[in-house]
């Protein structure tokens, strides 16, 4: 959290909070995700306490100028507001930060280099339950991906940027 912070802070006017939110109750997800919710029903939205969908106090408070856009499933790419977004604004590179590298990040990042973006991800400011899937796709990135993305660490990326 302290190098999301980090990064969050050096550009909130540029800073996009995706945000994980389900469905009220199993039935109204699409297709496998009602099966999901179903074996997971502590996450719908009837059961979920609403803090644990919302933005932590820390990020909240650069809200705005950062922006937040709710998504439905692991990428925000699925939400067709995040690409408008970042194509009114003449957007072509993202630093990527944020959880879990395994999951929602790694959908965020094949659909931004689908769609043509510059990624970079900032090694320190991601995490996931697991150290070794994190460990492994930071791997991946660098070595398969390596023309598409880059992986660095949050130091590096604010560095870069002054």
């Amino acid at each position: 959290m302290p190098a999301v912070l980090k990064i969050a802070h050096a550009w909130p006017g540029r800073t996009i909070f995706t945000r994980f939110v389900p469905p009220k109750r199993a039935a109204d997800a699409l297709g496998t995700w009602q099966r999901y919710y179903q074996r997971w029903g502590e996450f719908t939205g009837e059961r979920l306490d609403p803090r644990y969908v919302a933005l932590l106090p820390e990020f909240l408070e650069l809200v705005p100028p950062a922006v937040v856009i709710d998504k439905h499933f692991y990428s925000p790419f699925a939400q067709p507001q995040l690409q408008k977004f970042l194509q009114d604004r003449q957007i072509d590179s993202l630093v990527v930060t944020g959880g879990e590298t395994d999951v929602c990040v790694l959908a965020a990042v094949l659909d931004a280099i689908d769609l043509g973006y510059r990624v970079v991800l900032a090694s320190d400011a991601l995490c996931s339950v697991s150290d070794k899937a994190h460990d492994d796709l930071l791997q991946l990135f660098n070595e398969r991906f390596q023309q598409q993305a880059e992986v660095a660490s949050s130091d590096v990326i604010l560095d870069a940027w002054r």
